[in-house]
């Protein structure tokens, strides 16, 4: 088997759903398996995915065991020569998985390959492609400078060598993440992909960016950026740091400083209301269940041609490919506030996600 595509889940049914319908759309040509780990989620995920994914192999924690751990157990029964980690709350595109083996045929000392990575509202984030943390850029970062932190030397469409991939998406040879021995379970939440990445690279191997293809991340829906997010963060590059290099009191001081004052040197953030002022579906035929869901006009458009400000577009996937949508939502005109929904294809939900710290919203059609 050449591809095993490992999703950790806990409470994110519908992204869920679309997730693994997208991934079934990017094996199609790849002898491939899909796992899903599920962390004792409280909605009906698994009982979604024994109803509509029989073929997907799912394991059931009677527990939250955390990024690390949940990985591991799923990687532990993959078969596939890749493995790629993958979020639940992601879109992949038809041709990722496709293109990604055939870049990494071409390399001899291969460690994990990212992709680039984009938030519901079309925006790349820059954590698609990171450099070590060493304490001076933790320390920048911490204070609102992350030139330091992020890989800069590469744009986001590039292909080249990074330091660090996020663990939302990252591929790479089983027999290496089994070398590196995984993911460290010392880490519950965050800060597991940067070990990874940097224990690979202590290996030997050489970690890739590659910006040519392009997968939707919905951030916010698995956590929320908040106080426990930041304690969490910050805790995590503490044991990083004791973990691979001699102890520091200065970084001790940073992470401690940080996870107490990182609110004081953040923008403020104003809680707008979201404000639409009409909703255009990408299709070629109307749905009147989102005409009576959304109790608001909705335009059929077979493109993002003129659209208004504060528009909502809604893609049809029934009609459109992850990839063409994904396309579209890179396009984005951010002046606009143009903000996204898909409609999961043979489903009866919208879903999508416009802030980087809040949950998604998810509307269930009748």
């Amino acid at each position: 088997m050449k591809l095993s595509v490992v999703i950790l889940n806990y409470n994110v049914r519908y992204f869920l759903e679309l997730c693994i319908k997208s991934v079934q759309a990017a094996i199609t040509n790849i002898d491939a398996e899909i796992i899903v780990v599920d962390n004792n989620s409280e909605d009906d995920s698994c009982q979604m995915v024994k109803e509509l994914f029989p073929e997907v192999i799912l394991i059931e924690n009677k527990e939250n065991f955390g990024f690390s751990k949940g990985n591991n157990i799923g990687v532990n029964q993959a078969s596939g020569e890749y493995l790629c980690i993958l979020n639940p709350d992601t879109v992949v595109a038809e041709d990722t998985f496709a293109l990604l083996l055939i870049f990494a045929e071409t390399k001899e000392k291969l460690g994990v390959v990212g992709c680039k990575l984009i938030n519901g509202a079309g925006v790349f984030l820059p954590e698609s492609k990171r450099n070590i943390p060493y304490v001076s850029a933790a320390f920048k970062k911490i204070y609102g400078n992350s030139k330091a932190y992020y890989a800069i030397h590469l744009t986001e469409n590039e292909i080249g060598k990074v330091d660090i991939l996020v663990g939302a998406f990252m591929l790479m040879k089983r027999d290496l993440y089994h070398e590196v021995k995984g993911f460290d379970e010392d880490y519950f939440m965050y800060g597991e992909d940067i070990d990874l990445s940097y224990k690979v690279l202590k290996s030997g191997y050489e970690n890739y960016y590659c910006g040519e293809t392009s997968v939707i991340h919905f951030k916010g829906e698995s956590t929320l950026k908040d106080k426990h997010y930041a304690r969490r963060f910050y805790g995590a590059m503490q044991i990083f740091y004791k973990k691979h290099f001699k102890k520091n009191i200065l970084f001790d001081m940073v992470v401690w400083l940080g996870i107490r004052v990182v609110f004081l040197f953040r923008k403020p953030s104003v809680n707008q209301i979201k404000r639409v002022s009409g909703y255009v579906f990408v299709s070629d035929k109307m749905n009147n269940a989102l005409q009576v869901a959304l109790q608001k006009k909705v335009s059929l458009q077979s493109n993002l041609n003129n659209l208004e400000k504060n528009t909502e577009v809604i893609f049809d996937a029934n009609k459109l490919s992850y990839k063409e949508i994904i396309a579209m939502m890179e396009e984005t005109d951010i002046n606009k506030s143009i903000t996204y929904k898909i409609l999961a294809k043979n489903t009866k939900f919208i879903l999508g996600s416009d802030k980087a710290i809040s949950r998604g919203e998810v509307i269930v059609l009748n």
